[in-house]
């Protein structure tokens, strides 16, 4: 599973200690066949056919899913039950940097088709949660823009966490357990005494592999036991190709004579196995460019190192990876500093007892972020679902929204005035637009 598939899932087994939960997989998400679990409080059905999709929907009484899935199954607006749209991932931003190498129409088309999406959820959700305070405000300005921050969702809490609150990724409750070797003797040419620094996920183009691929270039002039060892390089969604970042990094790898050497592509690592690596490697790094995903991204991989105490290099920018380092779990870097990322690599290597400084931090910070904790926003929301107060007057200013002045726009004002405030307030309303277009006519 890659970080959505992940993130539902532990939803789906923290909110099924107390509900009776379905964990749906749509259409658009093709597996080959059911997973084979024990002890999981949710039933599992993955969907073939929409129309198969639409019925276990139905039946549902608050659906939760992330935004985007609206744009592909806009019938999921129509039923009738409170919507817990998920933001976690700022995925306009993300596209920008995605599609940067495309050409311009490319790049229309992609950022048009999620900027589509992002209006469709701000429009549809009764209840919305992402990762972090920054991204809250990122969104909280979104919603502004679209009338979601209004005087009924003012009303109903003046915090707005009604309205949109914070649910991050998170951590399992039990420690990593190391049941077989995966990395060191036992994987190509890593030696049992060598020190691995483990890249904990995929590949991504807003990702920064090359300037790590170029330090281990560095590195390996001050010692020939350093490995580095690329956790996933090819989505578990194989409708979905692989990045242009990933053909940057081996294509580097091979130009510098690291690849199959010093340098480890893995195909994916299962989510149940992720143990085995993070804790046989003796530092984790999660490098990315200096852009405006960066400034409103949840690297969700940090915590995996988090959970199995694993030390990290990140560089700046990240919500996450600086708040790692505020609390002395990572070294921050420079974004491209390849020197930087060399001498702090090796400066962490060359302390023999680094986990074990790190380790009773470590396990204090994980308790903050159990999913059984961070899930507790939305687990409040299951056990008291609403409707937004909003979406009424929603309906009715999407009936305003016709160019100012037209005789549409005055009716439907004019009959909200006298509805809400009687003939003194239509008299008020129709006293403010003439003073509004004398104002306006003197401007011209």
């Amino acid at each position: 599973m890659a970080g959505p598939g992940i993130r539902y899932w532990e939803f789906a087994r923290v909110l099924g200690r107390h509900f009776k939960v379905k964990l749906i997989v749509p259409p658009l998400v093709p597996m080959e066949d059911r997973p084979i679990v024990t002890e999981f409080p949710a039933t599992i059905h993955i969907c073939r056919q929409v129309s198969e999709f639409q019925k276990i929907v139905t039946d549902c009484d608050v659906i939760i899913t992330l935004g985007v899935i609206l744009l592909f199954y806009p019938f999921l607006q129509t039923l009738g039950k409170p919507l817990v749209l998920d933001m976690y991932n700022p995925f306009l931003l993300e596209d920008l940097q995605r599609e940067a190498q495309s050409d311009l129409l490319q790049r229309l088309v992609s950022h048009e088709n999620y900027l589509a999406a992002i209006r469709t959820q701000l429009n549809a959700g009764d209840f919305f949660i992402c990762a972090g305070e920054k991204q809250r405000d990122y969104w909280l300005g979104t919603l502004s823009s679209m009338g979601r921050v209004n005087p009924y969702t003012y009303q109903q809490d003046s915090t707005l966490r009604h309205l949109i609150d914070i649910v991050p990724f998170g951590l399992p409750t039990k420690p990593p357990q190391h049941t077989h070797p995966v990395l060191k003797g036992v994987y190509k040419t890593i030696a049992a005494e060598d020190k691995v620094i483990l890249w904990g996920g995929g590949i991504w183009n807003w990702f920064d592999a090359p300037t790590l691929i170029r330090a281990m270039s560095l590195i390996l002039k001050e010692r020939q036991d350093v490995k580095l060892f690329f956790m996933g390089i090819n989505r578990p969604n194989k409708d979905v190709p692989k990045m242009r970042a990933v053909d940057e990094a081996i294509s580097l790898s091979r130009q510098l004579d690291l690849y199959d050497k010093f340098v480890f592509f893995n195909d994916w690592v299962p989510y149940e196995e992720r143990q085995n690596y993070l804790l046989e490697a003796d530092l984790g790094v999660s490098l990315h460019l200096d852009h405006i995903e960066t400034r409103f991204s949840f690297r969700t991989r940090l915590l995996d190192n988090l959970w199995a105490g694993l030390p990290v290099v990140s560089t700046e920018g990240d919500v996450l990876g600086e708040s790692l380092a505020a609390q002395g779990l990572a070294v921050l870097v420079q974004p491209g500093d390849v020197e930087g990322v060399t001498r702090t690599i090796l400066d962490l290597l060359n302390n023999p007892s680094l986990r074990a400084e790190y380790q009773a931090r470590f396990q204090q910070v994980a308790a903050a972020y159990r999913w059984e904790a961070v899930c507790q926003p939305l687990l409040r929301f299951c056990q008291a679902p609403y409707f937004s107060p909003d979406k009424a007057y929603l309906h009715e200013k999407s009936q305003m929204l016709a160019p100012t002045g037209s005789s549409q726009s005055l009716w439907t004002k004019g009959v909200r005035a006298l509805k809400m405030g009687g003939i003194s307030g239509l008299w008020q309303q129709t006293r403010q637009y003439i003073r509004w277009r004398v104002r306006k006519f003197q401007k011209l």
